[in-house]
């Protein structure tokens, strides 16, 4: 597909309107630039405008690495919007998996020879080109200082440009540390900020819709937020977070699994979520293969997705919550799998304390991959560790919009299935035993 082709307008804004903040960020003269702005204030939007006009002007390729592959797919259609509205002609193309990984690369040719490349975050993939660089999101880049060691040297050949824009995930990263740099323009926009500006957006119902003002002033409000009183931080989640891997489930690809395959199950039904965690072990490493989400879903619905994953041939042990809603779902899929694959768990406080413990060493010890996704980012870390007066332990997550902690219990008790499983099947090859000799019977 070919966009029409026209001049390189002067000024984007007789093509593409836009809000105070935001020319002032496309027309910002400065080399390095670090923009901490709300959720849904135009971030992403602004950026790429930035960059095709910048490299246009200057004739440099544009680099644009993201969080994931998703988030580099966003970037990119922001990319061929503009194009399309500024009458840029381009051509649009993706590759094979980046060499010496398995990312796609996206690629935008425009006129004077300027290439727009969208990738997701990796050292090896920042290595591998030259031009000026976005790092979007970069607050939730897995391997954050090895990529900024990758993509600094690279954009300081021939005056490079470089951008640094995200929301705040916590100081425990170079984002934030960036953040005091002075060699870096510095903008920072909240949503009352753009709001004011001219979004329309109501705010008061995003606050109280996301029901969550830990959340809220962390992606609304753009405060780094201390992490002390988190059970994961946001520096221990990006290290477990792998840019290649989906969080979709494909039955049809996973039936074709040589496995093998274990799952964990919390279960909800009105206000919070039922979710299902897919891992496969791969040497000492638990690789997510799937994270399937139900809300309001009936309990007909839960049962017919559950016992899809169940008929997998490589399904080895699926552990479910079977405390109160998840009783009946969990005693169905025992009843029609059996007990050797279908483990029903009680989640007592002694029991919750063991699993979130698990899962914290797998964490730690970086023995688990996941997708890097928001969702599943901001429900790890909204599970903290409280003590009550009376001295009592307990694990609980703020209820929001997205969830109660429910990603966390259901990867938990997916580690839990292939951890602690005592139905792997061994053999042994002996000799003749010495009673069948001697005639023991």
């Amino acid at each position: 597909m070919t966009a029409q082709r026209g001049p390189v307008p002067a000024t984007p804004a007789s093509f593409v309107p836009l809000l105070s903040y935001q020319r002032e960020d496309v027309e910002s003269p400065d080399r390095f630039r670090w923009c901490c702005w709300s959720r849904q204030s135009g971030k992403s939007f602004t950026k790429t405008l930035r960059r095709i006009l910048r490299g246009l002007t200057r004739g440099r390729n544009q680099i644009l690495l993201s969080a994931g592959e998703r988030q580099s797919r966003e970037l990119m259609l922001k990319v061929r919007q503009h194009c399309w509205a500024l009458r840029i002609a381009a051509e649009y193309l993706e590759e094979g998996c980046f060499a010496g990984t398995r990312f796609r690369q996206l690629e935008a040719r425009l006129p004077n020879g300027v290439r727009v490349v969208a990738l997701p975050a990796n050292p090896a993939t920042a290595r591998g080109f030259t031009g000026d660089v976005l790092l979007d999101e970069f607050a939730m880049h897995a391997e954050d200082r090895q990529i900024w060691a990758a993509v600094f040297p690279s954009v300081l050949r021939g005056g490079g440009e470089l951008d640094v824009a995200s929301t705040p995930k916590g100081r425990a990263n170079m984002f934030w540390r960036l953040g005091n740099n002075e060699l870096f323009g510095r903008s920072v926009v909240t949503l009352p900020q753009a709001v004011a500006a001219g979004l329309k957006v109501d705010v008061d119902q995003v606050r109280r819709s996301m029901d969550d003002e830990t959340l809220y002033r962390q992606e609304f409000l753009c405060e780094f937020l201390d992490e002390n009183t988190a059970f994961l931080s946001y520096e221990m989640i990006a290290a477990c977070e792998d840019a290649s891997l989906s969080q979709e489930a494909d039955l049809a690809v996973l039936s074709r699994s040589a496995g093998p395959l274990y799952a964990g199950v919390d279960v909800g039904r009105r206000r919070d979520l039922t979710v299902m965690w897919m891992v496969e072990p791969s040497g000492d490493v638990l690789v997510t293969r799937g994270v399937m989400e139900m809300c309001r879903a009936t309990f007909q619905q839960q049962q017919e997705k559950l016992s899809g994953l169940l008929s997998l041939p490589a399904m080895r042990r699926c552990c479910i919550d079977a405390g109160g809603l998840g009783m009946h779902l969990a005693e169905t899929a025992v009843a029609q799998f059996g007990s050797h694959r279908v483990e029903a768990v009680t989640l007592t406080a002694a029991l919750k304390a063991q699993l979130a413990g698990a899962l914290r060493l797998a964490v730690e010890a970086r023995a688990i991959r996941i997708p890097a996704e928001e969702r599943i980012r901001n429900d790890w870390h909204s599970m903290a560790r409280l003590v009550t007066p009376a001295g009592h332990v307990r694990y609980d997550a703020q209820r929001s919009g997205s969830g109660h902690g429910d990603r966390f219990w259901a990867a938990a008790l997916a580690v839990h299935a292939a951890t602690l499983s005592p139905w792997r099947i061994e053999r042994l090859r002996t000799g003749p035993l010495d009673f069948a000799r001697t005639g023991i019977w």
